[in-house]
């Protein structure tokens, strides 16, 4: 809020329906401090917001680099089966990528190596069963 200390006649503020009071501005200053904090904690914990799963694939020696779009699928510690990162039932997964990826006989599968082996070799076997061929996804030993 701004204050007239000055000694005019107040012939220009009568005119335009102003008197010689208070000027009504709206303080900025309040308004950037917060939105300066919030971007400073917007900063600071943005690189603790990881989206996805955390899924620590197996190790091998070979590994082939490919830069094909497939479906993927996770299979998490739990056994828990995503399809691009949406929770799906095993008995549905065939069909569900052969009605949603028309144009793809090829998926990823993403499976964590302290996980269960169980669900791996169900998914495996349910998507042979369909003529889905599994690309399975590991990192390489450096």
């Amino acid at each position: 809020m701004a204050f007239s200390l000055g000694n005019d006649s107040g012939i220009g503020r009568r005119r335009y329906g102003g008197s010689n009071g208070t000027l009504s501005e709206i303080n900025i200053v309040p308004l950037v401090d917060v939105v300066l904090v919030l971007l400073i904690i917007f900063m600071l914990t943005a690189h603790v917001m990881e989206f996805g799963l955390e899924i620590e694939v197996p190790k091998t020696t070979e590994t082939r680099e490919t830069a094909e779009d497939l479906p993927i699928i996770n299979i998490t510690k739990s056994g828990l089966i995503q399809l691009n990162e949406r929770k799906v039932n095993i008995n549905e997964l065939p069909d569900l990528i052969k009605h949603n990826y028309k144009k793809w006989n090829k998926v990823y599968v993403r499976a964590d190596k302290a996980g269960l082996v169980d669900p791996f070799v169900q998914v495996i076997a349910a998507l042979g069963k369909a003529g889905i061929t599994p690309q399975i996804v590991t990192q390489p030993i450096k």
